[in-house]
């Protein structure tokens, strides 16, 4: 354990102005606090934090920092209250460590709520002060360095999956390659010890046949570099079990075929002298095709910076070589620690570098609930990157696989909420087109655009996806609750009962709903079924005998008077099925695929609102015994007018010859229509049969395909699909 002078001595070796005073009485203070405390491996639990203000320490950070490293356990642990702490060391301090504080439980790899929350809550404090994530994970560094010593093997793993999962991206996020590092290597050897123990076989096989290999190829880097008249510090290492586990992995390719298990190191004076030793090692060694990446000239969003290059080097071995300065040296390896800035107390996080926390804080702003927004984080943390840039020149860091939705709502979210198209390099691209590498990107936008919910299918990033699901909440309740008044309206009207805001208002807490709009809402999504609010306001009505007109729409009475002609007017907009977006309150059966000019009726879904169906579609029988379920609902206006594509469903049995495809797929387009999806079902040597998906306006556009299909002689039957 470091004593009390050892942990003073070393902090004021970097910082010589630091507190003395305030860090010897945080020292005695938790030592008194922890008393007689252990830990799992039988050393006093004061070790513990005494431990991690050392390794705030070696990350060179300030006394506030070290002296919450030293308090960070003693609330949750101790009888100390942040009270008393504040009192004894300042605000600023009682701040931090009630920050560390609330997330001494994090528990991530969980879909329970609970924990997801507890997320949230690292987001929020690491927001408002980056020191709280710096002495996490100082916590979390400990606490896998001493993992062993737990018994339970599924907590060790636990802590493992969770490390693996939050902390080491955390630490890479922050610039903090080191820490990283030695998280992910830690956590890979409980998660996978056989694996890792395979890794390390392999690296003393070729430590022992090759022992003076990575000296020797820095020499002759050195000599090289020399030789341009350049001087260089150079050095060579291994790369950690891990990081070639998980190339191996990902590359499917065994040890033996990896190229790059050693990575060279060379720093200079300043970024010219960079992009010489680029040129100079270029010039002696072959490169690697597709290896060179420029981090000097475009950063990191961690403000990493470096060239990177791989090269046939010394002695034929396959390399990869890191070109940097002397400072981007310190970043590299120290991350938000190495350029550490305080104004009067408060962290200057405000960089590039820490724009992907605001975005966190974005997505927590718009997420439903905390599982969505560690869904979201998750996405924005894990994936691997590409830049692209503004016309203007501005920067924009992207999740691989990103597309021009996400890069508009990179740009501002009201840029992505009006996102109507895109040019990329100054050329017309559709919105879901993947971003690559140095692409320039135009948003074209328009006021009358909202967010369409099929852009959720392809955009990447956590605050594309947060926004999108978020307007989408927020129409579905509109229509929810429009719709539920409906309903409502009409089921009271049935009881030859008045339903009045008071009476809603009175049984509210029986549906454990906080006001009359939730209430409509809920019934509106069918969630509370409207003849039990009718009850609930009107108990008596559950004695009276049942009225026949009580029975919504009875299924053999509903298509008869459909097939007759009789369609109920409908009443409220939100029913009318015309122009609304599927996948919201309204949508279409895909078991009969409804199209405008079949008779229809609706079905209200748990959860989304009113399905509609064809009047003669197989699966109404299921709905029979529950009346309350079925709206009569009807297309609205001239189905000419709709200018939708809808998807009809054909079945057609067709001669297997040379040219029938072909023949197929021309009479559908002369018919302006679009096979969006084709299904072979059934095929032997003289005929095939298959379902067609075909866009088309209305229920006419697809009799007029079926029409000419059947007069092509190549097809021998056609008829609607109604499955």
């Amino acid at each position: 354990m470091i004593r009390q002078f050892e942990l003073v001595e070393r902090v004021k070796s970097y910082d010589p102005k630091a507190d003395e005073d305030l860090l010897n009485r945080a020292y005695v203070y938790g030592l008194r606090k922890h008393g007689a405390q252990t830990r799992a491996s039988g050393d006093p639990y004061f070790s513990h934090p005494v431990e991690v203000a050392g390794l705030l320490a070696d990350m060179r950070l300030d006394s506030a920092s070290i002296v919450t490293g030293l308090l960070h356990d003693t609330v949750e642990d101790t009888d100390a209250t942040l009270e008393e702490i504040e009192r004894l060391f300042g605000p600023q301090i009682a701040k931090l460590v009630d920050g560390v504080t609330k997330l001494s439980r994090l528990q991530l790899q969980s879909d329970d709520t609970k924990h997801a929350e507890n997320f949230r809550k690292l987001v929020v404090a690491m927001s408002d002060d980056i020191r709280v994530l710096l002495v996490k994970l100082a916590d979390r560094l400990h606490n896998m360095q001493t993992l062993r010593f737990i018994k339970d093997p599924e907590k060790r793993r636990r802590i493992a999956r969770e490390t693996m999962d939050i902390y080491a991206p955390l630490a890479s996020r922050i610039g903090m390659e080191r820490v990283k590092e030695q998280l992910e290597d830690m956590a890979f050897a409980e998660l996978n010890p056989e694996g890792r123990e395979s890794v390390v076989n392999r690296l003393q096989f070729l430590r022992e046949h090759g022992r003076t290999l990575v000296p020797d190829i820095c020499e002759e880097l050195r000599a090289a570099l020399k030789e341009a008249g350049i001087e260089a510090e150079v050095t060579g290492r291994e790369k950690t079990p891990y990081s070639i586990w998980r190339k191996m992995r990902s590359k499917n390719v065994s040890f033996e075929q990896l190229s790059d298990i050693m990575a060279f190191r060379v720093v200079v004076d300043s970024v010219q002298s960079c992009y010489a030793a680029l040129g100079a090692l270029h010039g002696s060694y072959r490169t690697v095709p597709n290896r060179f990446k420029d981090y000097i000239s475009v950063p990191k969003p961690n403000g990493y910076s470096s060239l990177h290059t791989g090269l046939h080097g010394p002695r034929g071995n396959r390399i990869e070589v890191q070109i940097r300065t002397r400072d981007m040296h310190d970043i590299a390896e120290h991350g938000a620690s190495a350029h550490w800035a305080y104004k009067d107390g408060a962290a200057a996080t405000e960089g590039r570098q820490y724009r992907w926390m605001r975005d966190l804080l974005d997505i927590l702003d718009k997420a439903a609930g905390p599982e969505e927004f560690l869904e979201h984080t998750k996405l924005e943390m894990f994936q691997d990157q590409v830049f692209c840039f503004t016309p203007k020149g501005d920067l924009h860091t992207l999740p691989r696989g990103a597309t021009p939705v996400d890069f508009a709502y990179a740009v501002h979210s009201q840029v992505g909420d009006t996102c109507v198209g895109a040019k990329v390099n100054g050329r017309m691209v559709p919105l879901r087109t993947p971003l690559q590498n140095g692409d320039q990107v135009e948003i074209v936008t328009s006021k009358a655009q909202t967010p369409s919910p099929t852009w959720e299918r392809f955009v990447v990033t956590g605050k594309a996806k947060a926004a999108i699901r978020r307007y989408v909440r927020l129409k579905q309740r509109e229509q929810y609750l429009s719709l539920g008044k409906s309903m409502l309206q009409k089921a009271f009207n049935e009881a030859g009962e008045a339903m009045t805001e008071k009476g809603l208002h009175d049984v509210l807490a029986n549906f454990k709903q906080q006001s009359i709009d939730d209430l409509y809402a809920a019934v509106g999504a069918a969630l509370v079924p409207a003849r039990e609010v009718v009850h609930a306001v009107y108990p008596g009505l559950k004695s009276r005998p049942a009225k026949a007109s009580a029975d919504v729409v009875p299924i053999a009475r509903a298509r008869a008077r459909l097939r007759d002609g009789g369609e109920t007017p409908i009443d409220d907009p939100s029913i009318a099925v015309r122009g609304l977006i599927p996948g919201m309150a309204v949508h279409f059966a895909r078991c009969c695929h409804p199209l405008p000019g079949d008779r229809i009726v609706g079905i209200i879904t748990t959860g989304k609102g009113v399905t509609i169906h064809t009047i003669d579609c197989e699966t109404l029988e299921s709905f029979a015994h529950q009346p309350e379920r079925w709206i009569d609902v009807g297309w609205q206006g001239s189905t000419s007018d709709h200018g939708n594509k809808y998807v009809g469903r054909l079945r057609v049995t067709v001669e297997n010859r040379t040219g029938t495809l072909s023949s197929l797929s021309t009479v559908i387009a002369r018919n302006d229509g679009n096979i969006i999806n084709l299904k072979i079902t059934n095929r032997s040597s003289d005929f095939f049969d298959m379902l067609l998906d075909i866009e088309v306006s209305d229920a006419r556009h697809l009799a007029d395909i079926t029409a000419a299909l059947r007069a092509t002689p190549a097809i021998n039957a056609v008829e609607r699909a109604r499955a």
